[in-house]
């Protein structure tokens, strides 16, 4: 599921959403408030269940062809997501839904490369929600490895020491690091 040219999405569990309203979130870095969307090139990094922790990493022109081995792997494509294995059913059941919105009122958010895209006035959908369907499909359809870890923050160390561009969304959902109250796996993580 992607934005149309002249607009940017919204990707919500709820439905029933007929005008965003700029608003601050409880978990916001900044004080203003805002309506939230993405750009077709940030859409697949919220193919998940909101509040599911998940790595994301992708090539850029600066990526090393070492990184893109060690990370992505032989044959790994171009981007990678991550989730743990808690959070796989979340992932098969949830019933995500897609808002087109007009891209005028939007501007891109974040620095040095923009992460999304936001309005500072409230904005109405172009038309009804749309389901986006199997998400891990989605991300077979668009050529995106999908790993599943019992701990996200090997791989994510891992991704941010390296030249690959990336992006953490809800880690404060992750199991912690191991030493800090959780088990470590039984084999390799591989």
């Amino acid at each position: 599921m992607r934005p149309e040219p002249g607009e940017v999405l919204h990707f919500s569990e709820d439905p029933t959403i007929t005008r965003f309203v700029p608003h601050v979130a409880a978990t916001a870095r900044q004080r203003d408030a805002y309506v939230w969307a993405v750009d077709a090139a940030r859409a697949p990094a919220y193919w998940f269940p909101r509040q599911c922790p998940r790595v994301l990493a992708w090539l850029t022109l600066a990526s090393d062809p070492s990184d893109r081995e060690r990370i992505l792997g032989p044959g790994g494509g171009e981007r990678v997501h991550a989730i743990e294995y808690r959070w796989l059913d979340r992932l098969r059941t949830a019933r995500l839904f897609a808002y087109r919105l007009p891209a005028e009122p939007f501007t891109p958010f974040g620095s040095p490369e923009p992460s999304a895209h936001v309005a500072t006035e409230p904005v109405t959908p172009l038309g009804p929600p749309e389901p986006v369907g199997d998400l891990l499909r989605s991300h077979e359809e668009a050529d995106i490895q999908l790993r599943v870890l019992p701990n996200l923050w090997s791989f994510w160390d891992a991704v941010v020491a390296s030249t690959l561009g990336f992006s953490g969304i809800r880690l404060r959902n992750a199991q912690p690091r191991w030493g800090e109250g959780a088990s470590p796996p039984l084999g390799p993580i591989g």
